[in-house]
């Protein structure tokens, strides 16, 4: 969710040459990781028990999906231009492969966690859902 919100700001703002998109859409990962890792470390960690580097290393670990979730966007931004892709082609294509994606982990989440079949169906609807009403952002905002 957090690409696909990245991309429809890239989009509004004008046109970005891809490398700075790319790497917009690499970095808020980043940031949004290590926000994560601290409110982790420093909000609910911290007043149960102390810091040592084995729980660093461990919350880092967990929070790591938030980076690897603006991969693929990103990628499909880097290989836009050989698709022949202009800025905003690029963007479309950058938001949907954030919103297949989100609703994929949100179902492999779901799944991985022992909920029924339903459960993942409910929860990958409401992720898409949830992609459509960024992609209405995106319409909206554009026009």
């Amino acid at each position: 969710m957090l690409a696909a919100s990245v991309v429809v700001g890239a989009g509004t703002l004008g046109s970005f040459p891809y490398v700075e998109l790319v790497l917009l859409l690499l970095l808020t990962g980043v940031a949004f990781w290590i926000a994560h890792v601290h409110a982790q470390l420093f909000g609910a960690r911290m007043a149960q028990q102390g810091l040592d580097r084995r729980i660093v290393l461990h919350v880092c670990r967990d929070e790591w999906p938030i980076v690897k979730a603006a991969v693929p966007p990103a990628a499909a931004v880097a290989v836009s231009p050989l698709l022949g892709l202009g800025v905003q082609g690029a963007l479309w294509l950058a938001l949907s492969v954030a919103v297949a994606g989100q609703v994929g982990w949100s179902a492999a989440a779901a799944r991985r966690a022992g909920a029924s079949w339903g459960l993942v169906a409910v929860s990958a609807s409401v992720n898409l859902v949830l992609g459509l009403l960024i992609i209405a952002l995106k319409i909206s905002l554009t026009h």
